[in-house]
């Protein structure tokens, strides 16, 4: 990890550059201050606005498609008239289960004028955990694209639809004006709209910026994905914490995102600071590393969407006469690593890294708003990094049962004050959220958010990210819940125990799950292939662990718990002769059997994960 660290004098020479843009900082300041939660400051009324003041621009492009601010507000405004009458109202939810495309942010903006939440189901997850992710929730309605209907067909005897015609159909590639046919047992939802008042719905009891806008999913630390209520308000501190900020979005910009829109960094960070410039987002259903180019080219993309991996695989790709041929200057999203960060930025010409740290539930978040290499900037909000048991998501206590700050530069868990300013929306499980919080860390009645995530200074309050802590890992841009793994793996009936973690494989970003497991002792040997079947139906991929090792017994401690660090350490090495290791290589539809010839090609870089 590099030691980089931001000085005074850094700071001093980004000033320039910051006072160009004073017009924007200042409003972007104003709007990532606001507190008042009854203000009628909505997600709706910021589209509202860029309909008003730009309604021939381009709000939205999408393969051959481009949608008008004007068309958007026209369009969300048929969605929310149709939700009033299917009888919904302020407070209600209703779920959405949609690829990127139109379609899903125009949802978004039509629940929001309505007073709906919409909670954005990950377009990965299936079975059990799909089921568990919708019935968190208890929406009115389930909307589903025609590429993922046999996600929901798979779940409908599980879930709880508060409604007597609770399916909702959108057709693959309708435009505004074709609709398709809705399978049986669902509604043509594009028909229906395409019948109600384009004009703006008037409420008795409109939302306001503290009332919920959409529910993000976390894995957590434990168990099943939880729901994380977004209030208004998360959308409008990005719109001026990230759009003006630290971007300073403008009309003539295009944000390329390919990052999935149920995620937070896609739907509030960049979504957030388009509506900010009144600029434009394009947006590709899953990210090509092959078509990335062609695409910021074809849609003329100023700005992009970033996790850490994402920049991996386009660096990854041959070197190019073409690398510089685009209008790339800035990028948004967080995970990229200070080993490839300047390379990243010589080779394709980005100018400004806008690197962020936060969560979808958390109450705390940092911005490069100075634009400096390898951090995540700094943050407004109260915080602390404290020293933390190794392993664990847990801080150390002193006898006293007070928290101790770790030395400047050393890492720490990052923990946010929760105050009236800086409020932890939580999770819609009341005993989640007071998991997250610790109480009475440096005195009597305070309480404090967990991020679970380790940090460090490297000067002037900037942060570096170091790792995730405790029971989630990160891998191909996903957190995953190793609880939720291990529960998956208990349920196939061929394993009498199993724990889950994460690895690290060179060259690659996050972690990689990795299962140690001991068989069913039934007298037959193990079936990895009938285990990796199990999984592909209970699991989407980036969960899947990408190795196993089956032993015959997993190490406790004398109190029963698993010596999780020591397993980690061991990795996928063949240290231990008498363990069967397996690995899921990259294009191959099963686990292969490790060899030391396989194992030294992996952390040569020879096999691209």
């Amino acid at each position: 990890m590099s030691q980089h660290t931001v000085t005074a004098r850094d700071i001093v020479r980004s000033l320039p550059n910051v006072l160009k843009k004073f017009p924007s900082v200042a409003r972007g300041l104003y709007y990532y201050r606001l507190k008042d939660d009854k203000k009628e400051l909505t997600l709706g009324k910021l589209v509202e606005r860029n309909a008003d003041k730009y309604p021939s621009r381009p709000a939205i492009l999408f393969d051959d498609r481009t949608i008008t601010w004007a068309e958007l507000d026209a369009w969300s405004n048929r969605i929310a008239h149709y939700l009033k009458d299917q009888g919904l109202v302020k407070g209600d939810a209703i779920a959405v289960l949609l690829e990127n495309r139109p379609e899903l942010l125009a949802t978004v903006v039509g629940a929001a004028k309505a007073g709906v939440a919409c909670a954005m189901l990950n377009t990965s997850q299936k079975g059990k955990i799909l089921a568990h992710s919708i019935n968190l929730i208890e929406p009115r309605l389930l909307v589903v694209g025609a590429e993922l209907v046999d996600h929901a067909d798979s779940v409908q005897g599980e879930v709880r639809l508060r409604h007597t015609q609770p399916l909702l159909y959108f057709h693959d590639g309708n435009t505004l004006n074709t609709f398709g046919d809705a399978p049986a047992g669902y509604v043509n939802l594009a028909l229906e709209v395409s019948r109600r008042p384009s004009t703006r719905p008037l409420l008795s009891n409109p939302a306001t910026m503290g009332d919920t806008a959409v529910y993000l999913y976390t894995s957590g630390t434990t168990g099943l994905p939880k729901a994380a209520p977004g209030s208004h308000r998360k959308f409008v501190r990005a719109y001026g914490g990230f759009g003006m900020l630290s971007l300073a979005m403008e009309p003539d910009d295009v944000l390329y995102c390919t990052l999935p829109l149920y995620h937070g960094t896609a739907l509030l960070v960049c979504w957030g600071s388009v509506l900010a410039g009144g600029s434009a987002i394009a947006l590709r259903r899953k990210f090509s590393a092959s078509a990335f180019w062609d695409d910021v080219r074809r849609y003329n993309a100023t700005t992009f969407g970033y996790v850490g991996e994402l920049c991996r695989y386009l660096l990854n790709q041959p070197p190019s006469q073409q690398d510089r041929n685009h209008a790339l200057t800035k990028m948004i999203g967080n995970g990229l690593r200070p080993s490839i960060w300047k390379e990243f930025k010589e080779r394709f010409g980005i100018e400004k890294v806008a690197e962020l740290y936060a969560s979808s539930e958390g109450n705390i978040g940092f911005s490069n708003f100075f634009n400096m290499d390898n951090t995540v900037g700094f943050s407004t909000a109260p915080y602390k990094l404290v020293k933390y048991h190794e392993g664990t998501r847990d801080p150390i206590r002193d006898d006293s049962g007070r928290m101790k700050e770790v030395e400047k530069g050393q890492p720490g868990l990052l923990i946010g004050e929760i105050n009236k300013k800086w409020a932890f929306e939580g999770y819609t499980q009341k005993d989640a959220t007071e998991k997250s919080i610790l109480r009475n860390a440096f005195k009597q009645g305070d309480a404090w958010f967990n991020t679970g995530d380790v940090l460090r200074e490297i000067g002037c309050r900037h942060l570096q990210f170091v790792d995730r802590m405790g029971d989630t890992f990160r891998w191909k841009g996903e957190n995953v819940s190793t609880t939720e793994v291990e529960n998956i793996i208990d349920g196939s009936g061929l394993v009498e125990e199993a724990i889950v973690y994460g690895v690290e494989i060179p060259g690659t970003n996050g972690k990689a799950g990795m299962v140690t497991l001991v068989a069913q002792s039934n007298g037959s040997t193990f079936d990895i292939e009938k285990l990796f079947g199990y999984l592909q139906k209970n699991l989407p991929a980036y969960a899947i662990p990408v190795f196993v090792r089956v032993t015959n017994a997993i190490e406790k401690t004398g109190t029963f718990k698993y010596r999780k660090v020591d397993i980690q350490k061991l990795g996928y090495s063949l240290e231990r002769p008498e363990d069967d290791l397996y690995a899921w290589l990259p294009g191959t539809p099963g686990y292969t059997p490790l060899t030391p010839e396989l194992v030294s090609d992996i952390d040569s870089g020879g096999v691209r994960f």
